[in-house]
């Protein structure tokens, strides 16, 4: 074991046995960080509004504030944006991490105050260090700089005293200065919001650093990676930079790219999974032999689920904390934080692997979407854009279904789209470009893959043949009222079943 290592680990091993204690004392963790939250509660407009106060009990709190969507909860978080002090967080919130996914707006904007940045968002980043160095003593990693890619959204100032962006942007603009030594690029290369010259910037500033792991969103991640090996002129990354090992990476599901880092690093390259998203950092995967990621419970995040059968109720009854979930169930995730969300549903669904150690997968959203590449369509999105593109062509769709075309070796992603039409469009072309551009009218992270085909392709519009959807829920004996097939997808598991079928019956 090198020296630095050893002194990481001194430093760490506080923090570690924090961690491991999680596994048998989760109940008492979490009541420890609701008791916090509601001394802090307290001191607002939303403790006054729902009688909160110090010492609320949890049966009292689960009774008198209801779960929310972002659109239920967009109220308090237009008070807090125009520069209201004290409305869910003591004190003035300044960030909101701007992201897409609610059905009624294009963007929804997540308050992080300086709590939720140093004790969860910037916690959790120390953790995945951490954990990686206990299971791997040997490692690296320490020896050279982690290779962060964030989002390129512009950081922006809204009214005088708020300002938006992607939340990695937000946590790059307040790390401490002496991280940099630990990371690359430089801040202002990091912060860049055009992505042609951001990609440039990166490739020149990284190319001669000792980059020993990487962490960010894969699909993102693998344009860079290509682009800096057909600079450089080489066939894999490890001839850039020998001693990478790493990949941390979350925000969309691995596995369809998993193959394809392996054949860029054949020297080998380690993987570990966090779940980390606007509204907080939930879980860390901490045992490389188990997909199930542990839930971090002391980030100042209390935590409850709902069974996904009575996600849409008005008052779930069956909203359970932690101690009370079951294996093998799928849940909505509602959570309390520092960040100033109260019982707020952030649309992801998890199921539990196990209990004590508490291990999730992350098995879907409350609502159907698509989001292989970052892009967070959901079903909302892709209704408003249809309805956009049927009224400018005089199109009428009867059924359809969409699915991501994964990424290959030199291809780039997009989404198929299959159509069957009650009135087809004079112009199939037309409709498909119209289509594709009401959904990045509708949806900000579509828009941001989708600029000028960088990370997503045009989506390919597949004309289905007429009858198709009725005539293979009839062979899957699905016909009737409640059985529908998906609109949207992220998987290609309908959509290759409905183009086989499809092509065998025409």
């Amino acid at each position: 074991m090198s020296l630095i290592n050893r002194i990481a680990l001194q430093y760490y091993s506080g923090r570690l046995r924090k961690i491991e204690a999680m596994a048998h004392g989760a109940e008492a963790m979490q009541m420890g960080e609701l008791r916090r939250l509601m001394c802090h509660v307290s001191e607002t407009a939303f403790g006054r509004e729902h009688g909160l106060v110090a010492g609320t009990s949890y049966a009292d709190f689960a009774r008198q504030v209801p779960v929310r969507d972002y659109n239920a909860y967009s109220g308090y978080v237009e008070r807090m944006l125009r520069g209201e002090a004290g409305v869910c967080w003591p004190g003035l919130t300044r960030w909101f991490a701007k992201s897409s996914g609610t059905t009624g707006s294009k963007s929804k904007f997540i308050p992080v105050s300086e709590e939720a940045l140093r004790k969860c968002h910037y916690r959790g980043a120390q953790d995945v260090v951490a954990v990686y160095l206990r299971n791997r003593p040997s490692s690296g990693i320490l020896s050279g700089k982690c290779l962060t890619l964030g989002g390129s959204k512009k950081i922006a100032s809204e009214g005088a005293h708020c300002q938006t962006g992607d939340l990695s942007a937000i946590m790059i603009g307040n790390s401490p200065w002496w991280s940099q030594a630990f990371k690359t690029p430089r801040t202002e290369i990091a912060l860049i919001d055009r992505w042609e010259e951001k990609l440039e910037r990166l490739t020149e500033a990284t190319v001669g650093e000792r980059v020993t792991y990487l962490a960010g969103v894969p699909s993102w991640f693998l344009i860079l990676l290509r682009h800096i090996m057909e600079r450089q002129g080489v066939g894999d990354i490890q001839s850039v930079w020998p001693q990478l090992e790493l990949f941390i990476h979350g925000g969309i599901n691995f596995e369809p790219y998993r193959r394809q880092y392996e054949q860029i690093a054949p020297k080998g390259l380690n993987f570990m999974e966090t779940y980390n998203a606007s509204e907080g950092f939930f879980a860390l995967q901490d045992d490389p032999s188990d997909k199930g990621m542990s839930l971090m419970l002391d980030y100042g995040i209390f935590y409850e689920f709902v069974p996904l059968d009575e996600v849409g109720q008005e008052h779930p009854s069956g909203a359970v904390p932690l101690w009370g979930v079951e294996t093998g169930r799928d849940y909505a995730i509602v959570i309390s934080t520092n960040g100033g969300l109260w019982r707020y549903m952030i649309g992801d669904t998890v199921r539990f692997t196990q209990r004590e150690p508490y291990k999730i997968v992350i098995s879907g959203r409350t609502k159907l979407y698509i989001n292989a590449f970052g892009e967070e369509l959901m079903i909302g999105n892709a209704e408003a854009a249809m309805r956009k593109a049927c009224d400018a062509t005089g199109a009428e769709v009867k059924e359809y279904t969409a699915a991501p075309v994964f990424m290959g070796l030199g291809t780039h992603g997009c989404h198929q789209w299959l159509v069957e039409f009650e009135r087809r469009p004079d112009d199939m072309g037309a409709f498909a470009r119209t289509l594709d551009k009401a959904l990045q009218d509708v949806n900000s992270d579509y828009e941001a893959k989708r600029y000028k085909d960088i990370t997503l392709d045009p989506l390919v519009l597949t004309e289905a043949r007429p009858g198709l959807f009725f005539d293979w829920l009839k062979s899957v004996g699905k016909l009737g009222g409640q059985n529908k097939v998906p609109r949207l997808a992220n998987d290609r598991t309908v959509m290759d079943e409905l183009l086989k079928f499809n092509n065998r019956n025409n």
